[in-house]
């Protein structure tokens, strides 16, 4: 009984904050298309059906920009300053970023996939990512950098491989990293 209980409460919580929305964007429609449908027919004389559910896309348009604009962004900004002045927390706030921004934000770097050969004499090769060509920096010739992404998991290593070892494949990027994170269980186009 107290597992249905549970299952009944984990239940509610998936479903509430949807419930609460719908329930919220319903009146807030219901209100502003009786308003307008309202003030349009007393001053021109006709209904105009659709013009509350116009108004309330628009006005949830708004409230998304200004949302971005006026609050997250400030928000975001005062958030990376405080991360600055402290040493640890900024350098694993910055690394996580990176990578979030690398994989799913607007500098997408994971989108050369490539087949690594690992060991030569077994032929063992392995699926990863190219993230630089160019090591000068290091003082590296003829190498390159690959990110491996780790299975079931949100992780990596990055290895520095002799170019010749590294072959480009034409997949998906998105479907190679979801083959890779989910250990070869996710199909190419599931």
């Amino acid at each position: 009984m107290k597992k249905l209980l549970n299952y009944f409460l984990q239940g509610l919580i998936y479903i509430a904050p949807l419930a609460i929305t719908a329930y919220i964007i319903y009146v807030i429609f219901s209100f502003v298309d009786g308003l307008l449908q309202q003030t349009l027919e007393e001053l021109f004389g006709f209904r105009f059906p659709g013009l509350g559910l116009l108004a309330l896309v628009f006005v949830l348009m708004l409230v998304g920009f200004l949302g971005q604009t006026i609050i997250a962004r400030p928000l975001k900004a005062l958030f990376e300053r405080l991360l600055h002045k402290v040493p640890l927390l900024n350098m694993i706030y910055s690394a996580f970023d990176d990578l979030f921004s690398a994989v799913v934000g607007k500098k997408k770097k994971f989108n050369v996939p490539v087949l690594v050969l690992v060991n030569p004499i077994s032929n063992l090769e392995k699926l990863g990512f190219l993230t630089e060509e160019d090591l000068d920096l290091l003082g590296v010739k003829d190498k390159v950098a690959v990110y491996f992404p780790h299975s079931y998991n949100f992780s990596g290593e990055l290895f520095i491989v002799p170019k010749n070892q590294v072959k480009p494949v034409q997949i998906n990027s998105g479907d190679v990293m979801k083959f890779i994170v989910s250990g070869g269980v996710a199909g190419w186009n599931e």
